[in-house]
């Protein structure tokens, strides 16, 4: 049944039909109650191009996914965080378009999705700390919100993060103040704004601590298990080992749980660990006391808080840039403890 069909059977017109299904103001709430009933008798849902019509704007957010050399879409830190969007749109009556592009592709698909005018905004994700995306969206108009922050961009735009930085400077001082001072850290990309974030995060409290950072203790790449094993595996040949690492993901964290179990080490007891725990729902830091010792924050959140903050920014048309920065939590586990002499 479309549109027309309905209108037909309720007596009114398309255009009041599709204002009152969609929420429109100048609708009454009798009259939207009554095709609100009418519409689940007779098994009517209205279009995105019907919603389109009524409310001026789509009610379609997009998602543009760079994949090159990098697996964003499946991992589990990513889809957590579309997991959240999702819960936010399915809320608010919106839906989700996903877009998998080659990074040099990005700028010509946000393009697309502008020109064919059903997306009402983009969530922009991965952002580096030079990226371009946000002066391009501005200048073709096309609503957006950053999940993280830019650190080159000067001009207004909304953003959703995480306190890298102080979530970074925490868990060194923490290290430091169980007697750590050889503290290793295994980054993501560091050409990714958070990164950089978490590295300068890193650096300050061993600055303010009177300690002299090791480039030979810090690595970053992509966040995975087996960059953790094999940085972990490099750290302890080192003439001086580290005594902690640091890590911005749990799944560095697994990675150098098996590098111990390789060198017949304990976790916690023989070298600590801190982990950027995500408290990702099919990947959970276990335990009553839990394993590792983490900073921990919820990507899930961090989604729902970017696609509320977009549908509003898209029905509004605030031009106003808004800004959510959440905090992450130390959660002490099993992981840290004094330095060890096993590895020294």
């Amino acid at each position: 049944m479309n549109l027309k069909e309905f209108a037909r059977l309720v007596g009114l017109s398309p255009t009041t039909v599709s204002r009152a299904l969609n929420g429109h103001p100048e609708v009454s709430i009798r009259t939207r109650t009554r095709l609100i009933e009418a519409a689940q008798h007779y098994g009517y849902a209205p279009n995105a191009h019907a919603r389109f019509l009524a409310m001026g704007h789509s009610s379609t957010i997009g998602c543009v996914i760079p994949i090159s050399g990098r697996n964003e879409i499946v991992n589990p830190i990513y889809t957590d965080f579309l997991a959240g969007v999702g819960e936010e749109c399915a809320e608010r009556k919106y839906e989700i378009n996903l877009t998998v592009v080659p990074d040099d592709a990005q700028a010509s698909a946000y393009r697309a999705l502008k020109s064919k005018g059903l997306i009402g905004g983009v969530i922009v994700q991965f952002p580096r700390h030079d990226d371009p995306r946000p002066a391009l969206l501005t200048g073709i108009g096309l609503p957006f919100v950053v999940h993280g922050r830019i650190s080159s961009h000067d001009g207004p735009y909304c953003w959703v993060d995480v306190d890298n930085l102080r979530a970074f400077r925490r868990a060194t001082e923490f290290l430091l103040q169980l007697g750590h001072r050889r503290i290793a850290l295994l980054n993501g990309d560091e050409r990714m704004d958070f990164a950089a974030r978490r590295r300068d995060g890193y650096l300050q409290a061993l600055a303010e601590a009177g300690q002299n950072a090791d480039p030979a203790l810090m690595s970053g790449a992509e966040m995975t298990t087996s960059f953790g094993f094999a940085e972990t595996m490099r750290l302890l040949a080192l003439d001086s080992p580290p005594t902690a690492i640091l890590c911005s993901s749990t799944l560095i964290a697994a990675g150098i749980s098996q590098g111990l179990d390789e060198r017949g080490l304990r976790l916690g007891a023989d070298l600590s660990v801190v982990s950027f725990d995500d408290d990702l729902a099919y990947s959970r830091n276990p335990g009553v006391v839990p394993l590792f010792t983490a900073m921990r924050s919820s990507v899930r959140e961090a989604g729902r808080r970017s696609a509320a903050m977009l549908i509003s920014k898209i029905e509004s048309g605030d031009p106003e840039p808004k800004h959510d920065l959440m905090e992450a939590e130390l959660v002490v586990g099993r992981s840290t403890g004094p330095p060890s002499r096993a590895i020294q």
